[in-house]
Order: C-alpha cells, then sequence, then structure tokens
C-alpha cells in the first residue's frame, strides 16, 4: 500500500541505547499514505487529536535520549489503522474521529484491512518484537514504558490531570511512579485516568509486556503540556525523574509470573 514516496511506517531513536529499557510509541504520526487521497479530510484536521497523541513522539524521542533507552514509534495515523487496537476490534480504523467523520475509512473492506495492517501495523509491531527480543537473546528482562497523551477536554469536561497512569495486574512501575509523580503538589496523577488498562481494549502493552511477564508502564500526558518544546523538555526530564528510582532497581528486571 506504501508508495515510494511515503515515510517508512516505523521510527526508532536511540538505537544503541543501553538501559534495559525500551520506549514504545503507537500514536506518535499524523502522517497519512499518499495512496490513500488524505482519507477525505482536510489536512488541518489532521494536526488535531482526531490523527495522533499531540506531543507524545517528541516526549518519546526525549525519553530515550534522557533514559538512554531504544524507542520504537509508529510511522502513520491511527486513521490508517490503530496500532494499539486488536486488528478484530471496530475502532482498528475508525470512521469517526474526535467527532469527525473519515470518508476513507467507511465500509473498509477485509483486502483493505489487511493491506493497511500489513503496510502500518505489523511493521511496527514486528520491530518491538524484535527489539524485545534482542534483550532476551543477552539474558536482559527489559521493561516497557508507552507514551501517549489524551486532550484537555472531553465532552466540555475539563480534565484535572496532568498525567495518568495506565496499568494492569502488575504494579512494579506504576506504583513507585504515581508516587514519585505525586510528590510533587502541583501535578495530578490519574491512577488509571482518564483511561483504564484495558478500557478501550488495547494491543501493544497486553501483548508485548503483560503476555510476557516484563515490567511495563504507559503514561499519558495531558496534551496541553507537551505542544510545545518548552513544555516536552519540561515534562521530559519530570517523567524521566519518576521512572529512574524504579528502573534503578536491579530487582525489577525480572518476569513477573503474577502478572501472567
Amino acid at each position: 500500500m506504501l508508495s515510494v514516496g511515503d515515510p517508512p511506517a516505523v521510527w526508532h531513536e536511540n538505537s544503541g541505547g543501553r538501559a534495559p529499557v525500551l520506549l514504545i510509541c503507537d500514536h506518535a504520526s499524523n502522517r497519512l499514505p499518499v495512496g490513500l487521497n488524505e482519507l477525505g479530510i482536510e489536512k488541518s484536521i489532521l494536526e488535531q487529536h482526531v490523527g495522533w497523541d499531540i506531543g507524545a513522539a517528541d516526549l518519546t524521542r526525549g525519553l530515550a535520549r534522557r533514559l538512554d533507552a531504544p524507542a520504537v514509534l509508529s510511522g502513520y495515523s491511527w486513521l490508517v489503522i490503530d496500532c494499539n487496537r486488536p486488528l478484530e476490534n471496530s475502532a482498528s480504523i475508525p470512521s469517526i474521529s474526535g467527532g469527525y467523520a473519515i470518508p476513507g475509512n467507511q465500509n473498509v473492506d477485509a483486502k483493505a484491512v489487511e493491506a493497511r495492517a500489513e503496510a502500518c501495523f505489523w511493521p511496527y509491531h514486528r520491530a518491538i518484537e524484535q527489539a524485545i527480543e534482542d534483550y532476551l537473546a543477552r539474558g536482559v528482562v527489559p521493561a516497557v514504558i508507552s507514551i501517549h497523551s489524551f486532550t484537555p477536554h472531553f465532552d466540555g469536561v475539563g480534565r484535572r490531570w496532568q498525567v495518568g497512569v495506565l496499568w494492569d495486574r502488575d504494579s512494579r512501575l506504576p506504583h513507585p511512579v504515581m508516587a514519585k509523580l505525586s510528590e510533587d503538589a502541583g501535578i495530578v496523577v490519574g491512577d488509571n485516568e482518564p483511561y483504564s488498562a484495558n478500557n478501550p481494549p488495547a494491543y501493544s502493552i497486553p501483548v508485548h509486556a503483560l503476555a510476557r511477564g516484563l515490567p511495563h508502564i504507559l503514561l499519558e500526558v495531558r496534551q496541553d503540556l507537551i505542544d510545545s518544546a518548552r513544555g516536552v523538555i519540561e515534562w521530559t526530564e519530570r517523567l524521566a525523574c519518576a521512572l529512574e528510582p524504579p528502573l534503578g532497581d536491579p530487582q525489577l528486571y525480572r518476569v513477573s509470573r503474577a502478572a501472567l
């Protein structure tokens, strides 16, 4: 489905990072393949949360450098296919996003779904899988950190959290990170807010980390805090400072059978 002029489906940052940590960003890009004719929507709409997690890619890259860890980032908008939804889920190729109907995603047939998955979904997840396998081959159990962002308002209601921590069953990273972030009285931390770790159904963390018993965390940062270079720098430092203590514990890097 991708043409010669299209960018790759996967981006890598700091591939030589030495930390036993892998950063992933499912919604890093708002790009669309040329062949999809912009899915029938205005380019300006793609700049909104309709097509990506604003600020998440820059935050992921900043953390990759700050933590000296490799990062894998998706190369295309979730409007092409959502890299954090099971392929059988109705939201995998959204017909509506952010209140906008997506003309190019109406009545997408099975052949087109397969083409999008082969072009954009599977290359990203194979890259994550390969990165994890490379760690395991060296006898290292890596920690997986997934970076997302969320809108300041939803359905007209303001979201008070600056950062949310999503987790399910494995608290090795989430609990100490939430505790560290909460030391700052100016930060309101969401425990499985503004989303639950398993609603809506996710793909990346359940498949790559939870199913393997790897230590992991999904971090959601409010978009108005990271939509500028200054904001990204500030939140890169805040998150790194919260992550470093648990990531510095050698006991973290073990498979947790209790989380399986």
